[in-house]
């Protein structure tokens, strides 16, 4: 159990972002890039996508959180963060991994762009096919 303003620290990846996570124990503080996470995510519903693993262990109140992140669009980039505080209260106390795993705010999102292929304008667009 994390005590004493110990710090623990975990990385959430979606896409293209990268998700830096620090948590130590206070009073439910979020920052994400040096902003308050309401005005970094701005929509509601990604507040809540973040806040998700929190109140599933009812620690919304237990802990400040410091992020970084970097890369990708918003979306992408609150579930890095989702990640990223998961994987961190999983650090601070491993009593979270049935609830976090049953809530499935473990699996890490493995969808990315593909590829674009040779002889293609995009990954599998293909140019007008003409017959003459």
């Amino acid at each position: 159990m994390g005590s004493n303003g110990e710090k623990f620290y975990a990385t959430g990846k979606r896409k293209r972002a990268i998700a830096k996570v620090w948590i130590q124990s206070g009073s439910g503080k979020i920052t994400v890039n040096s902003k308050e996470v309401k005005d970094y995510f701005m929509r509601d519903s990604l507040v809540m996508n973040v806040k998700q693993p929190l109140t599933c262990t009812n620690t919304s109140e237990s802990y400040d959180i410091v992020a970084t992140i970097i890369g990708g669009g918003l979306s992408g980039q609150a579930g890095a963060f989702r990640l990223g505080v998961s994987r961190a209260l999983l650090e601070a106390d491993s009593e979270h991994r049935a609830a976090l795993k049953r809530g499935g705010f473990l699996t890490r999102d493995a969808r990315v762009v593909e590829r674009k292929k040779y002889g293609r304008p995009g990954a599998r667009k293909r140019f007008q096919f003409s017959k003459r």
